[in-house]
């Protein structure tokens, strides 16, 4: 385990530059397909197939350091195909804006159907836009699938964190996706030309809070999308204790008239919830209810409970009323099945993920500690992947990898971060998910990713692959690449 104080962040220097985008020819799909391809929020050229989108916000591009840039690999009925990418910065045609320094482009990821036509589309943040002339506003930009992959963008939001995160749902149940920023609501179609069809502020922060994280799921069943916001005191640097860094979840029900107001979910004895620093929602216990994931990594120098040490993941079970505190459930490495076991400063929880990885419908989670030690390597990162169950989600038949993992490519090396992201995407459609891993700190802070394939009973080793700038054609020079990936 890293003896290493790891504070808000992984707080990488990235700089790479962007040559360009490398785009397989594709021929267009009959109308049936693409249909079909509203159900997978992340397939961008209407095949099928869902696809992996990535990101290095920290790189250089055209000499302009921490520009930024995001990427995608294409699925393909043999899972990811690393011959047909792209590579997309403010610099490609048709995207909004000039790559300039600092502007982080590709800080935020979500992928969905945003204006209906049967493709998936990205939607991209940068969080240190320039608007104005006022430095860091941050800005949002939807980047258009169709047949032959992404192409073209439109802006759509600027500041108040615009361009750090967002979440993308049916808030309102009309069929129509829209798209939620901490400080605003952008109500769906979408349109190319004039983006929301309307545009409303919404409040998920107070005056002492700052929104860490949002998720959008169907946590009640009613199959409107509700939101879930993670919540950090803005005002306290005491990273030490976690009641008060990191203390708040707060819950948007989805309704026919939009969000709720946010609630903010208390424990049975009116405590706040225990917040964290990564989340994730789908139904671990095949209820039909939303279950949230909640990853608690932040390392602590002192704390009051055992479980807290090295991380530890909650899952709040849905229920017809909402999220249900009554029946939190806590996972670590020390829970029985779960590899590893907990050490200080391990960071277990971090880089949340769920999908199904063996097809019997139960969400699993796949999650990084990814400043997990190993040997004499601090911070080199593990992940592990959990199974959902009838009784919840369970550490019975985890399976866990590093880069000492026989046949993962690659050597666990000190901050190499193995685990910041990952994303359980079904890329080759068997309806099994595959394991994608995110590791921003790889080769002095170059970041890499890697592909861990699904032959059928979950992620296995044998058959991984890594890639990154070699791959993508780009600067490698701490670029911070998987440092975000859309899912």
């Amino acid at each position: 385990m890293s003896k290493r104080r790891i504070g808000r962040g992984i707080g990488l220097a990235a700089a790479v530059a962007v040559i360009g985008a490398v785009i397989a020819p594709v021929t267009a799909h009959a109308a049936e397909s693409r249909s079909a391809a509203t159900e997978l929020h992340d397939d961008f050229n209407g095949d099928g197939y869902q696809d992996v989108a990535f990101a290095a916000p920290g790189a250089k591009v055209d000499g302009q350091a921490r520009a930024g840039y995001v990427a995608v690999v294409y699925g393909s009925a043999n899972g990811l195909n690393l011959t047909h990418r792209q590579v997309i910065s403010q610099n490609t045609a048709g995207i909004p804006g000039t790559a300039e320094a600092d502007d982080r482009y590709g800080d935020s990821l979500a992928a969905g159907d945003m204006n209906g036509d049967g493709y998936a589309d990205l939607v991209v943040g940068a969080s240190g836009e320039e608007v104005a002339g006022v430095a860091g506003t941050g800005s949002l930009a939807v980047v258009w699938g169709g047949p032959q992959g992404l192409s073209g963008a439109t802006a759509v939001a600027t500041g108040a964190l615009a361009g750090a995160q967002s979440a993308i749902g049916d808030f309102d149940g009309d069929g129509h996706l829209d798209l939620a920023t901490p400080s605003s609501l952008l109500t769906g179609p979408f349109d190319r030309t004039t983006g929301a069809a309307s545009a409303a502020p919404l409040r998920v922060d107070t005056v002492d809070y700052a929104t860490n994280t949002l998720a959008a799921g169907d946590v009640d069943g009613d199959g409107i999308t509700d939101l879930v916001a993670l919540n950090i005191d803005s005002t306290d640097d005491d990273y030490s204790n976690p009641d008060q860094y990191h203390r708040r979840v707060l819950y948007l029900r989805g309704t026919g008239q939009g969000l709720s107001a946010p609630v903010t979910l208390k424990n049975e004895d009116g405590t706040d919830l225990r917040g964290g620093e990564s989340l994730g929602i789908g139904d671990v216990d095949q209820d039909g209810y939303g279950d949230l994931v909640i990853g608690r990594s932040l390392n602590h120098d002192i704390v009051d409970e055992d479980l807290l040490i090295g991380g530890q993941i909650g899952v709040v079970y849905g229920s017809a009323a909402g999220p249900d505190t009554s029946r939190e459930a806590m996972i670590t490495q020390d829970s029985p099945g779960v590899p590893g076991a907990t050490e200080w400063g391990d960071s277990f929880g971090g880089g949340i993920s769920v999908g199904d990885v063996n097809g019997d419908g139960y969400a699993d989670v796949a999650t990084g500690a990814f400043t997990e030690g190993l040997g004499e390597e601090y911070a080199a990162g593990q992940v592990t992947v959990l199974r959902g169950s009838g009784t919840g989600l369970t550490g019975a038949g985890a399976v866990a990898f590093n880069q000492d993992t026989a046949n993962v490519p690659g050597t666990a090396e000190r901050n190499d971060f193995f685990g910041a992201r990952t994303a359980l995407i079904d890329t080759n459609r068997d309806g099994r998910a595959e394991l994608i891993v995110g590791s921003p700190g790889e080769n002095l802070g170059a970041g890499s990713l890697w592909a861990f394939p699904n032959p059928g009973t979950g992620p296995t080793a044998t058959g991984s692959v890594s890639f990154g700038a070699g791959t993508l054609g780009t600067v490698a020079d701490r670029a911070g690449l998987g440092s975000r990936i859309a899912r």
